[in-house]
């Protein structure tokens, strides 16, 4: 059994690292936030200390060391401008770190990371579920068997609707989120390039606080791209029906569905982890390295 801590633990995305971590076999010593909305541990770890400032967070984890109750893994799932000041925490008293998308908002802070994880000997592993969902593990093999000259035409489409506190939160913060193509989009360009290869052109055509779009040349695929968090973007026959998301994937003009098979990801992610096959920081950088290009380019 492993000792998990948990910092962001009132965020959205924190119960599914929570059932992941329970699901596993493994144990919450502690969680931080400086929210105390955390009723949700209850379901999960009622035994895990909560703290609301750091400092205690911090002196907890070192108290537990001492008495032989190591932390031996820090789940990061604060805000994206907070992820490499927490990765360097978890590393530096000793543990390895599982981090939410996207690991850090500018690709020389993973060079940095990487010197870390040698100086204190721990890891850094990154959630990429998207590479670990059936239907994109056979389209990735699939295009891998295909002829190897094959260019394909990638159209991707993601809206997914948020209300006026998008904006007052510190995901409406281009600072702090990166704005829409990294906080909703850093998963996709992440699989696009997992399948289709490395980036040879990107052009951005559209960036702002709620929209964003562009087309961007890979190695075996010339993608049109489209993310959105304005309702008004949704297409007429979602909004007939009361959606609020909508998603579409096409290759050479053929629909590719994936939107079911997401439930247990996170907990299949910690699994790989734990069994020594997650997905390292390094991974990571060249979807970091795209992103931060289109925010530059907004």
């Amino acid at each position: 059994m492993k000792n998990f801590a948990i910092i962001g633990a009132g965020g959205y995305i924190a119960p599914r690292h929570m059932k992941a971590i329970k699901d596993t076999g493994n144990t919450l010593i502690a969680a931080l936030d400086k929210h105390d909305s955390v009723g949700i541990m209850d379901s999960y770890f009622p035994d895990a200390d909560f703290f609301t400032e750091f400092e205690r967070f911090d002196r907890h984890l070192e108290k537990q060391k001492r008495l032989g109750n190591k932390t031996d893994f820090v789940s990061v799932c604060s805000p994206n401008y907070l992820h490499d000041a927490h990765i360097r925490f978890g590393l530096r008293i000793g543990a390895s770190v599982i981090c939410e998308k996207p690991v850090v908002l500018n690709p020389w802070n993973i060079e940095a990371l990487m010197e870390i994880e040698k100086e204190t000997g721990g890891e850094v592993f990154t959630i990429l579920q998207l590479r670990l969902h059936p239907a994109i593990i056979a389209l990735k093999e699939k295009i891998a068997a295909g002829p190897a000259d094959k260019k394909y035409n990638v159209n991707l489409q993601y809206i997914t609707s948020r209300g006026h506190w998008y904006h007052t939160s510190w995901k409406g913060d281009m600072e702090k989120s990166g704005g829409i193509a990294t906080n909703i989009g850093v998963h996709f360009f992440d699989m696009l390039i997992w399948i289709f290869g490395d980036v040879k052109a990107n052009t951005v055509t559209e960036h702002t606080a709620q929209t964003a779009s562009g087309k961007l040349e890979l190695e075996k695929a010339n993608i049109n791209w489209m993310l959105s968090i304005d309702a008004n973007t949704l297409p007429e026959e979602a909004k007939a029906a009361g959606k609020r998301t909508f998603r579409t994937l096409t290759i050479d003009g053929e629909g590719f569905e994936f939107s079911d098979g997401f439930t247990e990801l996170h907990t299949k992610s910690y699994d790989e982890i734990l069994k020594g096959n997650g997905f390292r920081i390094k991974e990571t950088k060249a979807a970091i390295e795209l992103v931060h290009k289109i925010r530059g380019n907004k």
